[in-house]
């Protein structure tokens, strides 16, 4: 199972203030040394819940492409991005972009987008996502597996379109889905190299999620082995906690040697890639969760 690792790109994610370019690339770094497989971004514009402050986050391709330049090893994932946000096509080409950048790293992890008010301050409509979703795909699975696509729907459009220069990939970056709902499902097993099943604190809260798409895979006729599974959690270091970190509740908790064995036990329930986001998420953390993913291997 590989290991990976979420990076604080959000308004108040280190110590209760947001992290400046250059402590993110030392927190990317980090990962890398300690030997994690992978580190991983959000794509949000703003947070915006009733009763709280509106908050923030760095614009996520962006914060990826440096990434991409400043790391030589581990894999760089969205998890994921709204395509809403983009035009298919214009995606199709900033993956392939950051996919070079990277040396063929990347991990384009894609879905409807969830947060009705990002939508509707940054003016992108919220309706019929999941339609919108499906063509979209129409679009940029195919010029990402073969460097062109022509296609006209209701939402999305692309005229004999080509993605020159490619990526250096001949087949493009893996792309990831995330969904739970059954067209989702659908979607994934039809498109989808690998499927994010969301955030869960505990292995057995999985299950039913992960059921439930192997379910679908049956129905499209699709060998499970094909599809990688990936899953988040949260981990807390307390040893590592300062002032401002606030954990979630929800989370695995303890020394590296305590977290292993939760760790372990994702592995034993058949998920291929675990995708953490660490409290804090410093350096130390970094070589916190990678000592405890060796420990989980060992």
């Amino acid at each position: 199972m590989k290991i990976g690792a979420i990076m604080p790109i959000g308004e108040g994610e280190i110590a209760g203030r947001t992290a400046t370019y250059p402590e993110l690339r030392g927190v990317a770094r980090a990962a890398e040394r300690g030997g994690l497989d992978s580190i991983w971004v959000y794509d949000h514009l703003l947070f915006r819940f009733p009763g709280e402050p509106t908050t923030g986050i760095h614009e996520a391709w962006s914060m990826l492409a440096a990434l991409a330049a400043d790391t030589e090893r581990v894999e760089l994932g969205t998890l994921v991005m709204a395509v809403p946000f983009r035009n298919p096509a214009v995606l199709a080409k900033m993956a392939a972009t950051v996919d070079e950048i990277s040396g063929g790293r990347l991990i384009l992890g894609i879905g409807t987008g969830w947060h009705e008010p990002e939508f509707e301050a940054f003016g992108m409509p919220f309706d019929h996502r999941v339609s919108r979703f499906e063509e979209a795909l129409q679009i940029l699975v195919p010029m990402l597996r073969t460097g062109r696509a022509d296609f006209q729907g209701r939402y999305h459009a692309a005229v004999d379109v080509a993605l020159l220069p490619p990526g250096p990939r001949p087949s493009g970056p893996p792309i990831l889905i995330a969904g739970k709902g059954p067209r989702m499902l659908r979607l994934v097993a039809e498109h989808a190299d690998a499927w994010n099943a969301a955030w869960f604190g505990d292995v057995s809260e999985s299950r039913a999620r992960v059921a439930a798409m192997r379910a679908a895979l049956a129905d499209a006729g699709r060998d499970p082995a094909t599809l990688t599974i990936t899953l988040g959690i949260n981990v807390v270091f307390p040893h590592l906690l300062g002032p401002g970190d606030e954990p979630p509740a929800r989370a695995h908790r303890g020394t590296p040697q305590e977290i292993a064995p939760g760790l372990r036990a994702y592995a034993d329930e058949g998920i291929d890639h675990l995708i953490v986001a660490c409290t804090p998420s410093t350096p130390d953390a970094m070589a916190a969760l990678a000592e405890a993913a060796d420990l989980t291997r060992a």
